[in-house]
């Protein structure tokens, strides 16, 4: 099967018996991306998308422990440094608060990126994060 040109709708279906920019955008649902990247054996451009949404999440995933053990060392730091500073309110209030700032803007930031790689890949564009989009061109077959 030969991916269209850019810009140009394909009117082939998958193996799966989807279109593949309906099949493309549901691999950014994270599970369903590694579902079809082993369902789909023709279509490099719905293999592409679904290792870009595997290789995403992964790198999400990672981020978030990473920042996860940071929060707990910052929070510990500041738990020592205001009791030896004799005001346990102000410092641990300011140490939760840039805390909580951090944890309600990652996931945005996620969530924007997963959002505009489905939309992109619905409009047939071969969207392509920076680092991960190279290394889902080399997994997904290259093209």
């Amino acid at each position: 099967m030969q991916n269209p040109p850019p810009g140009q709708q394909s009117t082939q279906q998958s193996s799966i018996g989807l279109a593949p920019n309906v099949a493309a955008a549901l691999c950014y649902i994270w599970i369903v991306g590694l579902v079809l990247f082993f369902l789909e054996k023709e279509n490099r451009f719905i293999r592409f998308h679904a290792m870009q949404s595997v290789l995403y999440g992964v790198t999400w995933m990672v981020l978030m422990i990473v920042l996860a053990i940071l929060n707990a060392i910052i929070a510990i730091i500041g738990g020592v440094a205001s009791t030896a500073a004799g005001d346990p309110g102000f410092i641990g209030l300011i140490i939760s608060l840039i805390s909580m700032i951090i944890w309600l803007i990652i996931p945005l930031i996620y969530l924007v990126g997963l959002i505009l790689a489905a939309v992109k890949a619905y409009q047939n564009t071969k969207f392509k994060f920076p680092i991960i989009g190279n290394m889902a061109e080399k997994f997904a077959g290259g093209s």
